[in-house]
């Protein structure tokens, strides 16, 4: 029967007009490689981007066939934008290296299974689908599904039928693993029946696009699959819908799910790989060697900032690598996790650098136990208020495998009343340590088990931990805390506690069960009141899964020094003065310096300081004790000793610190002209000089030495 359009009522036309648009939104013409929905678009000045992206240097032949040939069809616009910012050989060939490497579908073997059927298939496109085109068989459309998609479970080919044009219909199952439906099929033809098969889009191209003498109405969809279902009733199906039992006749037009799954086909390869490892590859490839360059390991991490009873902060993370490679040795197993981190500014200003090494050793018995575990690394440190980005580096020496945390850091420490974020726990355990030693996540004398997942099961107990601090006694008593469990945007639970019952302010636990949550995304909103008005809130998320039970990591964790170790001035000395918060840091160190007068590293930290503050007797007399012994002090003590005694004019006294340094040191530009400065002021220019001249050696860009060395020379 034909279709007659006066019967399409007002809401199924707005139905269709909404799928239009979504199939619009879903599929950029600019975008399509298919050339699907593709138009002409007027020739435009090209961007300041593209004019700089002419002036890079060309890619190598063997380079530029790789990514435009070998692997054009499955790799990501994040891995293709960091290739071509790679300028040496060296850096493309480990980056081709780690792109096989995060596509191997078993990294315990040998060979590379998808990169072994992945050039199986261009060499089968190659060999079969470029005979009829003036183009390799890897560029037609059937060679480019073929590469995404692989062989077809069966292929239905029509031809020699003087009514319809050659055809072949290709149809797919058992993809629903990379998110494709059930069964679907992907047709090509023969366009106006010559040159190669051409891909079909039953809603650019329509059943009549299909039938060789097809003269009726081309915007008649129905008439043209009537036609074409007289002559070829499974083709008519596929030429309305790609999957099967969607045709929806009544709808007078293709269904536009089809050419959505064409778009997401194309997509798929691009979906099946986490391209995070092509970022982490530029970003350490200059501070990772070359052995674990390619090797970079997704985590999952969580960071949180508490307060110290001592009144500062402490960073509290988790970083939870994908897996742990060891090396056996007999019947143990080992390996080290060497740890880098950095504490900077937003705008990349150093504030804080430290280095760690957790050695992991285990029977095989152990072995046995954890194998299927996860593994998470617990480490805390502390820090001064202000906003901050923390990197952590981990390198597993045994796998030459590397993995990383970023994250953006505010501590505002403005006092009055503050309100933590809250931290959820799967399991908590009352845990003192010995000796007062601070531990990551040991709040409160309870020593908190969490994940970053944050993922929870009916039958865990719920550890809500968070802390308040600022409440005076008065505020106190007015004041309680609502606990708001969210499901979507509806409140799910809600408790308030007042805080006058609180023994263990400022840190706060609240056990909750979660044997009626059903499985679902939660929101947690935690409020502090006073007088029942909403003061603070914090929030948190989690996730609570169908599983009866998770598998829970097994924890690597180092301790710190007691509370009230002069190791922690140090530290917040020390980032208070590369914050340039020179009086801050001056008062911090000298706090902490009475309770270990011995300590070098404190010591000369307050020793720069007071240099800055050009205070340069105090700094000296910090550090000679230092220099005067017989082992020898650091390096960056005599620095700072050297510099020291050159402001107070002392110049042969810090000549024969500084000669002392290179001695045992070695030689460097910082010595070297520091030296030379001394010499000058000795009226030893001949000897400045020389020690200048072998400076440039080292480096010969020193502007400012050179300028310097004219200077005297021209007197």
């Amino acid at each position: 029967m034909p279709f007659k359009p006066e019967k399409i009522n007002c809401r199924l036309v707005a139905s269709l007009f909404g799928l239009l648009l979504l199939g619009l939104l879903l599929w950029p013409p600019a975008a399509s490689p298919s050339g699907l929905g593709q138009k002409k678009q007027p020739p435009q000045k090209a961007s300041a981007r593209a004019q700089k992206k002419e002036k890079e240097p060309a890619l190598p032949d063997r380079y530029r066939r790789w990514l435009e040939e070998e692997v054009v069809y499955i790799i990501t616009p994040v891995e293709k934008d960091i290739f071509l910012k790679l300028r040496t050989d060296r850096e493309r060939n480990l980056f081709i290296e780690a792109f096989w490497k995060h596509r191997d579908p078993v990294p315990e073997t040998e060979e590379n299974e998808f990169k072994k059927e992945h050039y199986s298939r261009i060499e089968y496109a190659n060999k079969y689908f470029g005979r009829e085109s003036p183009k390799p068989g890897w560029k037609t459309d059937r060679g480019r599904f073929y590469i995404i998609l692989g062989p077809p479970n069966d292929i239905q080919r029509i031809d020699s039928k003087s009514e319809v044009y050659d055809t072949e219909i290709w149809f797919y199952q058992g993809k629903t693993d990379v998110g494709l439906p059930p069964g679907f099929n992907v047709v090509f033809f023969r366009e106006r029946g010559t040159g190669e098969y051409r891909l079909y889009s039953p809603t650019n191209d329509g059943p009549q696009a299909l039938l060789t003498g097809y003269w009726g109405d081309q915007a008649d969809y129905m008439a043209a699959y009537s036609k074409l279902r007289e002559i070829d009733p499974n083709l008519a199906s596929v030429s309305l819908s790609l999957i099967p039992g969607e045709e929806n006749t009544y709808l007078g037009r293709p269904s536009l799910s089809s050419d959505l799954l064409l778009r997401q086909i194309e997509l798929t390869p691009q979906r099946l790989v986490e391209d995070k490892y092509a970022r982490k590859f530029f970003e350490y490839k200059d501070l990772v060697e070359v052995e674990y360059s390619a090797n970079y390991l997704d985590s999952d991490y969580l960071v949180k900032v508490l307060k110290s009873p001592a009144g500062f902060y402490l960073i509290h993370y988790t970083l939870e690598p994908k897996r742990l490679s060891v090396n056996q040795y007999d019947n143990r197993y080992a390996t080290n996790l060497k740890v880098n981190g950095t504490l900077s500014t937003l705008d990349g200003r150093i504030v804080y650098q430290f280095e760690k090494t957790y050695p992991v050793q285990m029977t095989e018995a152990q072995m046995r136990e954890r194998q299927n575990l996860p593994v998470a690394i617990y480490d805390v440190l502390p820090c001064v208020p202000g906003e901050y980005k923390l990197s952590v580096l981990v390198k597993n020496e045994a796998s030459k495998e590397f993995t990383s945390l970023e994250q953006t850091i505010n501590i505002p420490g403005k006092g009055g009343v503050e309100m933590s974020a809250p931290l959820l726990a799967y399991r908590v355990t009352p845990a003192e340590s010995a000796g007062g030693r601070v531990k990551a996540f040991l709040v409160g004398g309870n020593q908190l088990y969490l994940q970053a997942g944050r993922v929870f099961t009916a039958k865990d107990q719920l550890a809500v931990v968070l802390q308040v601090y600022g409440l005076t006694p008065e505020l106190r008593d007015r004041a309680s805390l609502r606990f708001q469990f969210l499901k979507e945007t509806e409140t799910f639970r809600e408790k308030t506690i007042p805080l006058t019952g609180v023994s263990s302010l400022p840190e706060i636990v609240e056990i909750f069960s979660l044997a009626d949550f059903l499985p679902a995304h939660y929101y947690l909103h935690v409020s502090l009141l006073v007088d029942g008005r909403e003061q603070v809130t914090t929030r948190e998320e989690f996730d609570l899964t169908f599983l009866e039970s998770l598998p829970r990591p097994w924890i690597l964790s180092r301790v710190l020094p007691a509370i009230d170790d002069p190791y922690y001035g140090y530290i917040l000395g020390l980032q208070l003065y590369n914050l340039k918060r020179l009086a801050e840091a001056r008062k911090v160190l000298e706090q902490a310096l009475p309770r270990a007068p011995q300590n070098e590293d404190l010591s000369r930290q307050l020793a720069q300081v007071y240099l800055e503050q050009e205070e340069f007797a105090r700094a000296a007399a910090l550090v000679e004790a230092f220099i005067s012994r017989e082992r020898p002090a650091s390096y960056d003590t005599h620095v700072v000793a050297g510099r020291a005694y050159y402001r107070l004019g002392e110049f042969q006294k810090a000549i024969e610190v500084l000669d002392r340094a290179v001695n045992t040191y070695g030689t460097n530009i910082v010595l070297l002209n520091l030296i030379g400065d001394c010499y000058l002021g000795l009226g030893k220019k001949a000897e400045a000089l020389a020690v200048w001249e072998k400076s440039l050696e080292i480096m010969a860009d020193q502007p400012e030495l050179r300028q310097k060395i004219q200077a005297i020379r021209g007197k």
